[in-house]
């Protein structure tokens, strides 16, 4: 980190993609996660352990928006107060933003724990899976502090302008979590338990390496351990830009997995289906993501740098890069859908389900590019809530209620099934533009000198 006020000045195109790249290298190591154990599940086990795993995934996907939403939260806090050069403000939203996340971790796992059998029924998980849910589930639970460190190390990183170090942490995790999934169940056939456990024991040795790795570096401020705490109000300024990019990434997850609880009503073949594409859309979606966590950085530093004119920028060129891999996406599942949808599995009619709703469904990664770059630079500049809002009213407006009504529609598909994402993300880049037309709060500002 030898220059963290690097994202308020040069070329806008270099300084995003010098930021997005990293990040995008780790979110794909970390979508391997799910991916290495659906994969290896699918080539070692039956159907129904792909469907445990595939809705154990789901589930565990949901806590981690949360905690992704909070840490985006301490990311924005600490890049505002980097570009404002308020290094003491910036060194205590460290503070805060670590005894913060140590009571999530608490409250998450033991709520987690507490609720698994209940959550695995509502996801109307299918009887031949049920039992296996339930263990990757359980086992998983117990790693959500691990998953709670990871992220707060990393915000914490991202929000000083480094996005390289994180991309260290998930690397070492990547490849323990891929070994202990082929030892654990292609050789002692330990099913989806045993991809539960290698992804906690990976998520475990991420975490311990990024606590070393901050300890043995040092942060670009000035810190002391008394920071630890929620002082200066900082806490409560986390949790204001945050709490609604947790609450809408864990009500959008919901969404999904009202989706795939009706869908799993549909048979076992269409839950595995489902499952496969949700884990091919991670990867899909890993662009959009990158560069919006790349815009929320830059966003969150030029407002505090009082440079508007480049935060907006930054959006634009975040969207129009992030469109044009959705676009190259969708090309190629018009044509070769099962060519993706066979790596994890080797039972034809899922492959051949799961390519039907893939198909259409990538409509959606065209459509993100915007709406993911235009959420990040809502919350870079503070205003996080308004991703909330149109989230929720294209979620339960739109994908949720019409999801249930074409599966109860005599002879649907999953074909038919696919158009509903993209459908709902419509609703939602319609209100995000309209936003950007008459919010007061985008308002070009004088320098920061």
């Amino acid at each position: 980190m030898k220059d963290e006020r690097a994202l308020v000045r040069g070329p806008i195109v270099p300084t995003l993609l010098k930021f997005a790249a990293p990040f995008l290298l780790a979110s794909i190591l970390q979508a391997l996660y799910g991916a290495v154990d659906l994969l290896v599940v699918g080539q070692f086990a039956d159907s129904a352990g792909v469907s445990a795993v595939a809705i154990g995934g789901q589930v565990m996907q949901t806590i981690t928006g949360i905690v992704l939403g909070i840490s985006t939260g301490g990311t924005v806090v600490i890049g505002q107060f980097v570009g404002a050069r308020r290094d003491k403000n910036a060194a205590m939203a460290v503070g805060n933003l670590a005894a913060l996340f140590l009571v999530i971790a608490v409250v998450l796992t033991g709520v987690m724990l507490v609720f698994v059998t209940p959550i695995t029924e509502i996801m109307q998980t299918p009887p031949e899976a049920f039992e296996y849910t339930i263990e990757y589930i359980t086992i998983c639970s117990l790693g959500v502090p691990f998953i709670v460190g990871y992220n707060g190390v990393s915000g914490v990183f991202r929000g000083f302008g480094d996005s390289k170090s994180p991309l260290y942490f998930i690397a070492l995790a990547c490849v323990i979590n891929i070994g202990l999934d082929l030892l654990l169940i292609a050789v002692f056939h330990m099913g989806a338990a045993g991809a539960a456990i290698a992804t906690v024991t990976a998520q475990g040795i991420s975490f311990l390496a990024g606590i070393l790795y901050m300890m043995k570096k040092g942060l670009p401020v000035p810190f002391r351990m008394g920071y630890i705490g929620f002082k200066g109000g900082q806490a409560f300024r986390i949790l204001k830009i945050g709490s609604p990019i947790a609450v809408q990434d864990a009500l959008v997850n919901v969404s999904f997995l009202i989706i795939t609880a009706i869908i799993n009503t549909m048979g076992l073949v269409a839950s595995a289906a489902v499952g496969i594409d949700e884990k091919i859309i991670v990867f899909a979606m890993l662009v959009p993501t990158s560069f919006a966590s790349a815009v929320a950085v830059m966003t969150a530093q030029n407002v505090g740098a009082r440079r508007m004119d480049r935060a907006k920028k930054s959006l634009w060129v975040g969207v129009g890069m992030s469109f044009l891999f959705g676009l190259a996406i969708w090309v190629f599942c018009q044509f070769y859908p099962e060519t993706l949808t066979a790596i994890f599995s080797k039972d034809p009619e899922v492959i051949y389900t799961a390519g039907l709703y893939l198909q259409n469904y990538t409509i959606d990664c065209m459509l993100v590019a915007f709406i993911f770059c235009a959420n990040s630079f809502f919350s870079g500049c503070g205003y996080s809530l308004f991703s909330l809002i149109h989230s929720l009213l294209a979620t339960f407006g739109v994908r949720v209620p019409v999801s249930y009504f074409l599966s109860r529609l005599p002879g649907i598909t999953l074909y038919e099934m696919g158009f509903v994402p993209p459908l709902a993300s419509c609703l939602s880049i319609v209100l995000c533009l309209i936003y950007l037309k008459v919010g007061k709060g985008f308002r070009d500002h004088p320098p920061r000198r």
